[in-house]
C-alpha cells in the first residue's frame, strides 16, 4: 500500500498515516537508509509475544557510513524492560532511533508521533509510549544496521540548537510525573536551553525517586588503534624510549669523555 500526502507534513505525519491506514495490528518503522538482518522481524515479534508487551527493540544499533561491512561504531541496550526513567537518563535509548517493533494500540493510547516536534519525532512518539503504560524489551543478541553520516534529517534539524525546547514540548503534559527539583532546572532560563542535550550528566528524575539508565557507545576504531598498537606503536614507543634512556645518555658520556681527553691541561 502507497498512501501520498498532497504536499509534505514531515516525518511525523507521514508515519502517523501510515499507522492509521495500516491493517496490521503489529507494526516495525524502518528508516529508508537503513537495514535489517535477515530473519530478526520473525524472531523480535515472538519475542516481544512471549515478553507480553508493546514494543520490542533490537539490542544493538551498528553505525556505518556507506558499506554495511565497516561498522565504525556501536549503541548497545541493556536486555529486558526498558522504562520512562530510561528515557530522561541521556540519548542512548531505543526510543532515540525510532526503529523498533510496536502495537497500534500503543500508538493510539499515546497520541502518536508529535508533528511539531521536527527531527525529535521518534524520540517524542516512543516516550509518549511510555508515559502512557506501554510496555518496551530489549531483544538479546540482535542487532540492524543504522546508516549516519549524511546530512540527514535530524542533522539538519539539530543545527538549529531548538532541541530542548522541543523536547520540552513533549515533557510538558507529563511534568507532574517529574520530580519538582528536576521541574524546576527544565523551566529555568539555565536549563530550558540544554537539559536534553545534558541528560547523561543530569538526568531527570521521576516523582518516585526512580533514575534511569542510558545504554553504551563502542568505538569500533579505537578498538582496533589498541590491536594494533602493540605491533606497531608499542614498537616505536619502545624505539623511543631506548634512544632517550640509553643511545643519547651513552652518546652524552662519550662525547665528554673525548673532550676530557683532548683539552689541554694548565700547568702551574
Amino acid at each position: 500500500m502507497c498512501y501520498n500526502h498532497k504536499w509534505n507534513k514531515g516525518g511525523a505525519a507521514a508515519r502517523n498515516t501510515a499507522v492509521e491506514t495500516a491493517q496490521n495490528s503489529i507494526l516495525f518503522c524502518l528508516d529508508s537508509d537503513n537495514l535489517l538482518v535477515p530473519g530478526s522481524i520473525h524472531k523480535l515479534k515472538a519475542y516481544m509475544l512471549n515478553s507480553g508487551a508493546d514494543i520490542a527493540a533490537f539490542q544493538e544499533l551498528h553505525y556505518f557510513k556507506e558499506n554495511k561491512g565497516k561498522i565504525t561504531h556501536k549503541w548497545i541496550f541493556r536486555e529486558g524492560s526498558i522504562t520512562w526513567a530510561d528515557c530522561l537518563s541521556g540519548s542512548i535509548t531505543p526510543v532515540a532511533s525510532g526503529n523498533y517493533m510496536f502495537t497500534k494500540e500503543s500508538w493510539v493510547r499515546s497520541g502518536g508521533y508529535p508533528e511539531f516536534a521536527g527531527a525529535l519525532d521518534a524520540w517524542g512518539f516512543g516516550f509518549r509510549q511510555l508515559a502512557t503504560g506501554s510496555k518496551m524489551v530489549v531483544m538479546p543478541n540482535s542487532f540492524y544496521f543504522h546508516r549516519y553520516g549524511h546530512e540527514s534529517y535530524w542533522v539538519r534539524e539539530n543545527k538549529k540548537d531548538k532541541t530542548s525546547l522541543l523536547a520540552l514540548q513533549i515533557l510538558i503534559p507529563f511534568l507532574n510525573l517529574i520530580n519538582n527539583k528536576d521541574v524546576d532546572y527544565i523551566m529555568s532560563s539555565k536549563g530550558r536551553n540544554v537539559w536534553f542535550s545534558n541528560m547523561k550528566n543530569h538526568p531527570i528524575r521521576l516523582k518516585s525517586g526512580e533514575i534511569g539508565k542510558h545504554g553504551k557507545i563502542v568505538h569500533l576504531d579505537e578498538n582496533l588503534f589498541r590491536n594494533t598498537q602493540p605491533n606497531i606503536f608499542r614498537l616505536m614507543k619502545n624505539k623511543i624510549k631506548k634512544y632517550i634512556f640509553h643511545v643519547i645518555p651513552n652518546l652524552f658520556k662519550k662525547i665528554l669523555k673525548r673532550k676530557n681527553e683532548t683539552t689541554p691541561r694548565l700547568r702551574t
